[in-house]
């Protein structure tokens, strides 16, 4: 079984609009299969995050690998992490503003207000249980991701489009 390059759908696809179902078993060699598509799309893209629904699959899955990236230089460096059935238990009370980025939405970056700390209960890609405190840059790609299994974007959390800008522009800033 090869990992295959899956086309990432673009905002105004219904699909991405869509909420995803649970996965029912983990050991299913089609969600293996997806867990690993996943990572290689993402991994091709030069993303640190996928979900199912990105790629057509309306399913609780996504994939959540942080590593110093052009769009991101200071992110942290964490092996791809498949999370099936994400739920978000507990969000700290302290909120953080940045700017995000979506393979779905190329082009333009949001600045984002996320929760800075959150508890996020998952099963990996062994079936196996987890409950985890993740902070900062990686809790921001939690929530992003998440975001997308409830059909969700991250321009629909910016809080006014004057916080909306291209690509171009953030590259501009960063070098500032």
């Amino acid at each position: 079984m090869s990992d295959i390059n899956r086309s990432i759908l673009q905002l105004g696809n219904p699909k991405l609009r869509q909420i995803a179902q649970p996965v029912e078993n983990p050991h299913h060699p089609d969600i293996q299969q997806l867990i690993d598509d996943l990572i290689t799309t993402m991994e091709n893209a030069n993303g640190v995050g996928i979900a199912a629904p990105q790629v057509g699959m309306d399913l609780q899955i996504m994939i959540v690998a942080s590593r110093p990236t052009l769009r991101y230089p200071q992110a942290p460096k964490i092996d791809p992490i498949a999370m099936i059935n994400p739920q978000i238990m507990r969000q700290g009370t302290e909120q953080m503003k940045d700017w995000e980025g979506c393979l779905s939405v190329p082009g333009i970056r949001g600045y984002v207000p996320r929760a800075q700390e959150i508890t996020v209960a998952y099963l990996d890609r062994l079936g196996i249980p987890h409950q985890q405190i993740f902070t900062d840059f990686v809790a921001r790609i939690i929530q992003h991701e998440c975001d997308h299994l409830q059909g969700y974007v991250f321009i629909d959390r910016v809080e006014t489009t004057r916080e909306l800008i291209t690509e171009e522009e953030y590259h501009k800033l960063l070098v500032a």
